[in-house]
């Protein structure tokens, strides 16, 4: 007569096994890496001190005041130990800006850079579609670290492509809607116009563009789970 066979059961956690979870640091939403809620704040303080102080001492002070401005929220991230990429990409855009405006003597002209580039992004996104890469993805991939296996699967290719032409979007609708408001001379509702169709419009693309990353992602985590099964 044989002994009965002893089965053990494996302790749940392992004393002696390091946690994978410490000292990783969580994971970053878009929003946090455009410079967080601060940062949208940051991005309107310099056009609104522009409008303002045109409206009431010119151009001239108008343009101190903006790179001011710009300037000073700079030195208060780096103070407050916070990231300083989006201060100093914000300072950057405010410079060329302010030379635009100087450069063509109207205050409108500050604005200009900001309508056109939505042309050249807007082309950029589309073409990303025609030649099958869409960027909506790509750049997705790319501040969230995860590979481009999604090129290979036709419908994440698709959730990409929709992303993308929200992105395309965001990007004709800037274009049209202030072109028009330069063309009038509204200068302040040029500047509502680019608050308003900046960050929150952008917002509202990037949950299209979530979507497209949360569809793609079940897609390709129900085909690597099948994998083994297929070649057993």
């Amino acid at each position: 007569m044989t002994d009965p066979v002893r089965t053990t059961t494996p302790s749940v956690t392992d004393p002696d096994r390091p946690d994978p979870t410490v000292g990783r640091k969580p994971k970053q939403t878009p929003l946090e890496q455009m410079g967080g809620a601060s940062g949208l704040v940051y991005t309107m303080l310099p056009i609104v001190a522009f409008v303002l102080a045109n409206a009431s001492l010119g151009l001239t002070p108008a343009i101190v005041a903006a790179i001011g401005v710009a300037l000073a929220l700079t030195a208060l991230r780096l103070v407050r130990k916070e990231p300083v990429q989006p201060a100093l990409s914000g300072l950057f855009g405010v410079a060329v800006a302010s030379f635009v405006a100087w450069k063509t003597g109207s205050a409108k002209g500050y604005f200009l850079l900001g309508i056109w580039s939505n042309v050249v992004l807007g082309g950029i996104f589309l073409l990303s579609i025609v030649v099958r890469r869409p960027l909506a993805g790509i750049i997705w991939g790319a501040l969230n670290g995860t590979a481009a296996t999604w090129l290979k699967d036709k419908p994440s290719r698709r959730y990409y492509d929709i992303a993308t032409l929200a992105l395309t979007a965001v990007f004709a609708a800037r274009f049209v809607v202030q072109q028009w408001l330069y063309e009038e001379d509204a200068t302040g509702w040029l500047a509502f116009a680019k608050i308003a169709m900046g960050y929150p419009l952008l917002a509202l693309a990037l949950l299209v563009v979530v979507w497209a990353a949360r569809r793609s992602g079940k897609r390709l985590k129900a085909q690597d789970g099948s994998a083994p099964a297929a070649q057993a």
